[in-house]
């Protein structure tokens, strides 16, 4: 029997200096077209100064096969964008600029490059901004009294769509913390003294976390076959995911063969939160 050959990875980065929905809104409609590559979305929202945007870039530069996906309203922060993917040689696509111009062109006017401006400034855009922002200070366990704070907190082994999913609730106006678990190591204690609806345990299958995580190695020119792919050591993941799961009495969502949005409407729904 063959062997099915790995998906292309892609990791798809998604730069605005606002809550980055027109751009990741595009990048999903254009990733749709490819159901065979692996995409990885990452969004880096609220850019709004040179400092955060070479943060960004030196996070960004140590992922393979980037694809940079900027909406930017600001000429002097389009500027070091484009000679940064020029200097790395990275494919990059501008969201905002080519309409902005061909308007311009037509109606002879200047531009206004004040940042949101498609946006009404009402309560529910702030709360979503606000909400956009603890995510990203809450990804990954950074600070624990996130967990306190949080509408929802997520909690599963590595590539179980923590951070896609944070992201993506955060858009629906919910504050969302995640945090990532690894066998024998210490669960804060905040995670105890949460209401047990508000945190969703996610789990995977054995044989699809295996493949994903193999390919992830690929992708970095790894080796794939390590501990972090191991098929015991997922299993070992997993069921001390699952004790634990047991333990705070939480509800549990398997992501395996689940798209980003179908897992946040189960969680939604469990919430009891409107779509």
């Amino acid at each position: 029997m063959a062997e099915e050959t790995p998906k292309k990875e892609v990791n798809m980065i998604i730069i605005s200096d606002s809550a980055g929905d027109t751009a990741f809104n595009n990048a999903v409609a254009a990733a749709a077209q490819f159901p065979d590559a692996q995409i990885n979305y990452r969004r880096y929202p609220f850019i709004i100064n040179k400092e955060k945007l070479e943060d960004t870039f030196e996070e960004i530069v140590q992922y393979p096969n980037l694809l940079l996906i900027y909406s930017l309203v600001k000429d002097e922060m389009q500027i070091p964008v484009i000679r940064f993917v020029r200097e790395h040689q990275i494919q990059s696509v501008d969201i905002l600029s080519p309409a902005i111009e061909s308007i311009q062109k037509l109606t002879g006017l200047k531009p206004q490059q004040k940042i949101g401006a498609q946006h009404k400034m009402n309560q529910k855009y702030f709360d979503r901004i606000s909400a956009m922002e603890f995510a990203v200070m809450y990804d990954d366990g950074k600070d624990p009294k996130g967990f306190l704070e949080a509408d929802v907190v997520l909690l599963g082994v590595s590539r179980t769509s923590k951070t896609p999913l944070s992201l993506f609730l955060a858009n629906k106006n919910l504050k969302v913390a995640n945090l990532p678990l690894v066998p024998d190591t210490h669960i804060p204690k905040e995670i105890y003294q949460i209401d047990p609806k508000k945190i969703i345990g996610l789990t995977n299958d054995i044989s699809v976390l295996n493949e994903i995580r193999r390919e992830r190695m690929i992708s970095y020119g790894l080796n794939p076959d390590t501990s972090y792919s191991n098929v015991d050591a997922i299993k070992k993941e997993l069921d001390s995911a699952q004790k634990l799961y047991d333990q705070l009495g939480c509800f549990v969502i398997n992501v395996a063969h689940r798209s980003i949005e179908e897992t946040a409407a189960i969680i939604m729904n469990h919430l009891g939160v409107q779509k």
